[in-house]
C-alpha cells in the first residue's frame, strides 16, 4: 500500500483496514479507535471475532456481511470487503446501529398499536353479535349494559387513535424548536384551573413569572397529562402539588407531585417508552393508552428540556419538567 493511499484512507471518518494473507497489515484511525491499535500486524480473525465476517473477507469474491455487536452489545455493523490490487482486501465497516434500532421501534410500535386497537375492537365486535340475537337484544336491561361496555372500548380506541396522531404530529416537528414567547406560570395557572373542580391540585411558586419560547397547546398538553395522572394514581382524597421554580441558572422547574403508593425502581427507566405501564390492569381502568408519558418526554425534548420522574413507594411520585428560560 502506497503512503498516499494510507494518508487518503487516514482521513476517512469510516473505519478502514487493509488485510493482506489474512493479516491486518493497515488501520485508520476510525479502525483502530474501534477496534483498538493493536490490530496491525495481526490476524484479521483475531480483529473480527465473527465467522460470517471472516469468511467473506477471506474470500475470493468479497461482498457485505452484518455483524452483531461489533463496537458494543446491541450494536450492528456492516462489513463491506472489497478485493483490491494484488489480492488485498480493502474492509470497510459501518455503523448500522441508528437504523437497526429505528426498524426495531418501528416493528414494536407497529405490533402494540395493533394489540392495543385489537383488544376493545374484538370486545365491540363481540358485544355487537351477541346484540344482533334476539333473545339478549331483546332484553333492556342486557341491552343497555352491553351497550355502555361497547362505548366504553369505542371510546378507549379514541383516546388511543387520538394520542397516536398527537406523537406522530409532535415527532413530524421535534426538530423545530418552538419560537413564540409564553409565560409558563400563567399557563400552568390556566391549566390546573380546569383541575379546580375537585380542589386537590394546588400550586407554589417562587416567581411572578416565567417567560420560555414554547408551544403554548404542547406546553398545556404536557401539564394536562402529568396532573391528570398525578390525580389518577394518587391518593384517594389527597393532594396534588405543582410547584413552580425559576432559577439564577436560566431554567425554569414545574415539578407536580402525588400522595400515591409510588412506583417500584425497576419501572421507572421505562415509564416513557411507548405503551409501557408499570400497573397494566389499573392503568386501562383508568382509561390510560400508554402513551401520555411518551408524548410528554417528545414534547420536553422539543423545547430543549429535560423530563424526569422520581418516586418512592408509600410516598408518591413526582414528574418535574425543566425548561430553559428565553434569554432577553
Amino acid at each position: 500500500m502506497t503512503t498516499r493511499g494510507a494518508n487518503l484512507l487516514e482521513h476517512l471518518q469510516t473505519p478502514a483496514m487493509i488485510v493482506r494473507n489474512g493479516q491486518v497489515i493497515f488501520a485508520n484511525t476510525a479502525a483502530r479507535s474501534l477496534l483498538g491499535g493493536h490490530i496491525i500486524g495481526q490476524d484479521v480473525r483475531i480483529a473480527i471475532r465473527d465467522p460470517g465476517a471472516i469468511e467473506l473477507i477471506l474470500s475470493e469474491s468479497g461482498g457485505v456481511a452484518r455483524v452483531p455487536g461489533l463496537s458494543v452489545g446491541g450494536s450492528v455493523w456492516d462489513v463491506d470487503s472489497a478485493i483490491v490490487e494484488g489480492g488485498d482486501r480493502f474492509v470497510c465497516l459501518y455503523d448500522r446501529s441508528e437504523q437497526a434500532s429505528v426498524a426495531r421501534a418501528h416493528a414494536d410500535f407497529v405490533a402494540n398499536a395493533s394489540h392495543e386497537l385489537r383488544t376493545p375492537l374484538a370486545t365491540i365486535l363481540g358485544y355487537v353479535e351477541t346484540l344482533m340475537n334476539p333473545k339478549a337484544g331483546g332484553d333492556e336491561a342486557t341491552r343497555n349494559r352491553f351497550l355502555e361496555t361497547i362505548r366504553h372500548e369505542a371510546m378507549r380506541m379514541q383516546a388511543l387513535v387520538s394520542d397516536l396522531m398527537s406523537l406522530s404530529r409532535i415527532e413530524a416537528n421535534k426538530h423545530e424548536v418552538p419560537g413564540n414567547s409564553l409565560d409558563l406560570v400563567a399557563v400552568v395557572r390556566e391549566t390546573v384551573g380546569e383541575f379546580s373542580a375537585g380542589g386537590e391540585v394546588q400550586v407554589s411558586t417562587n416567581c411572578d413569572s416565567a417567560t420560555i419560547r414554547g408551544d403554548r397547546a404542547q406546553i398545556a398538553q404536557v401539564l394536562r397529562n402529568l396532573i391528570d395522572n398525578a390525580r389518577k394514581y394518587g391518593s384517594d382524597g389527597g393532594t396534588v402539588q405543582v410547584t413552580i421554580e425559576s432559577t439564577d441558572t436560566g431554567w425554569v422547574l414545574v415539578a407536580i407531585s402525588d400522595e400515591g403508593e409510588g412506583i417500584a425502581p425497576e419501572h421507572l427507566p421505562r415509564l416513557t417508552e411507548r405503551f409501557y405501564r408499570a400497573d397494566t390492569s389499573r392503568s386501562r381502568a383508568a382509561g390510560g393508552t400508554g402513551l401520555g408519558l411518551s408524548i410528554v418526554k417528545h414534547i420536553v425534548e422539543r423545547h430543549r428540556g429535560r423530563f424526569d420522574i422520581t418516586s418512592r413507594q408509600g410516598a408518591g411520585t413526582t414528574a418535574s419538567l425543566m425548561l430553559p428560560m428565553k434569554r432577553n
